[in-house]
């Protein structure tokens, strides 16, 4: 594939934030992982995640850390990168990735039709 002089490829990143247990296996996948014990640790790491520089693309969340997050995550919901999914933990959903797709779905189309 050729590019035109001046134009830059950028290679985007999947991150995975949250508990060890959550995250361990995606490490597998060739994500990198982000595992993080208390909210304070969560803040940082999502601070540094989603520096423009650390071009990432995708960044999932475990729902239960993403709690904490709330106002940081809210600063991501109308833009295009990085976009920050909720993943339930390993103790299961609690229901708020579920929530936040069905809302994202409902300003992009203008109506609820879930």
């Amino acid at each position: 594939m050729s590019y035109g002089k001046g134009c830059v490829r950028v290679l985007y990143k999947i991150a995975v934030l949250g508990g060890l247990d959550t995250v361990l296996g995606f490490k597998a996948l060739g994500l990198d992982i982000y595992p993080v014990s208390d909210s304070d640790e969560a803040r940082s790491a999502f601070r540094r995640i989603t520096q423009p520089d650390e071009n990432y693309a995708v960044v999932y969340v475990e729902e239960r850390i993403s709690q904490a997050l709330s106002a940081e995550i809210a600063k991501y919901s109308d833009k295009v990168t990085p976009a920050i999914i909720l993943i339930p933990g390993r103790d299961g959903s609690q229901g708020l990735g579920l929530t936040a797709l069905h809302d994202a779905v409902k300003r992009a189309i203008g109506a609820d039709i879930l």
